[in-house]
């Protein structure tokens, strides 16, 4: 097994990590502070092809392997963990089910501004009563003629103050279970459509969240992603697929604690030595790199398994729960390397730790990545 990265792939991770320094550090300090998506930043990503990663360059988009969209999404959140959110949510929740599941009608219609980057995709399950229970969702569609008619919320929209797309799912058979839910395809300008206000979080302040409101949306029946008893298993098949951007996303933010950390424990004196020298701190930041080089690997496995055509559920949820918890760890690691500095916004270390732990959360709980995990081991997938 190679555990290097192809030259390509080199060539991913130094374009996107120059690019991020040059354009994306300037800003993530200020698109926290302000709680504000930057559409600045959004024209500047279509310089690497940010928002089509992964899309076929027949519709515009990078062509990348899902190691390379992994790389792109570490290097990006290592910089600013909100813009790595709004490109991988964009890109494996909103993009991938239309290539995957769409009709080529759809895909026409769609891909090329998703991959341009002209129009931002969101993808939203997640209702006030439906959270982990997935197949709990109330939102209900309701069959009229030639469309659906679409009431309900959602909440926790990633991107939602910012999308033009949006892959709904809702009930279109109640008594009917999981098998009743479909995956609607929604535009911005559909009368009925309620966007409500930016959600004020305690981090990734540069991702737009907001809750979604449906009043008597009239959806054509074309809009239907995949066919009708299909939606369940479309949400959690992209989820899989989700999990392995944020389980990346999570690497790039304890890749940049653990570099500020190794930095300022070299820099910094004390007893008439530098921090890095002592015991306390040291095996600190060995710690930080055996656990983020481990969860490097187990991303880079499930990315691999994915293009190959394999399974990857349980892998995706390992990368992305273990990955998470790095994350945390690693963050809260730096903040007592740096003392009170690290506690002060001069430095970026506190925008780290308060972007960390909704890593845990998004994408499934990393209680729900133990479930998977787990009846993927007693379906003797070992």
């Amino acid at each position: 097994m190679d555990f290097e990265l192809t030259e390509k792939q080199e060539l991913v991770r130094r374009k996107v990590r120059a690019f991020a320094e040059d354009i994306l550090a300037p800003v993530a300090p200020i698109v926290d502070r302000e709680l504000r998506f930057s559409w600045e930043t959004a024209k500047e990503l279509r310089k690497i092809n940010a928002w089509g990663i992964q899309l076929p360059e027949k519709y515009g988009g990078a062509g990348l392997d899902s190691v390379s969209y992994s790389v792109t999404i570490e290097e990006i959140s290592r910089v600013c963990a909100s813009t790595g959110l709004n490109v991988t949510v964009h890109n494996s929740v909103g993009a991938y089910p239309i290539l995957e599941w769409g009709t080529e009608e759809q895909k026409e219609k769609y891909l090329y501004d998703l991959a341009s980057g002209e129009k931002i995709a969101a993808f939203t399950w997640t209702e006030p009563n439906a959270g982990s229970d997935a197949a709990g969702i109330e939102s209900k569609a309701v069959e009229n003629g030639d469309n659906f008619i679409l009431n309900g919320s959602k909440i926790f929209v990633t991107n939602g103050g910012v999308a033009s797309v949006f892959l709904v799912g809702a009930k279109y058979e109640k008594e009917n279970g999981e098998k009743g839910s479909a995956v609607f395809i929604l535009e911005k300008d559909m009368e009925g459509l309620e966007i409500g206000n930016v959600e004020d979080k305690l981090g990734m302040r540069g991702s737009s969240t907001t809750s979604l409101y449906f009043h008597d949306i009239k959806i054509p029946k074309k809009n239907i992603l995949g066919e009708l008893p299909m939606g369940f298993k479309i949400a959690m098949k992209t989820l899989d697929v989700g999990r392995i951007g944020i389980a990346a996303q999570s690497l790039g933010v304890a890749q940049a604690a653990y570099e500020h950390s190794v930095e300022y424990s070299k820099g910094r004196i004390q007893f008439n030595k530098p921090i890095s020298q002592f015991e306390g701190v040291s095996f600190k930041l060995a710690e930080m790199a055996t656990k983020i080089e481990a969860a490097r690997m187990l991303v880079y496995k499930a990315a691999n398994l994915k293009d190959k055509g394999t399974k990857f559920s349980k892998e995706s949820a390992m990368c992305k729960y273990f990955a998470s918890q790095i994350a945390k760890e690693t963050t809260e690691a730096a903040i007592q390397i740096h003392g009170g500095y690290g506690y002060m916004k001069d430095l970026p270390i506190e925008r780290f730790y308060r972007d960390a732990p909704v890593l845990s959360i998004y994408e499934g709980t990393n209680e729900v990545m133990k479930l998977i995990i787990a009846r993927e081991i007693l379906k003797g997938n070992l």
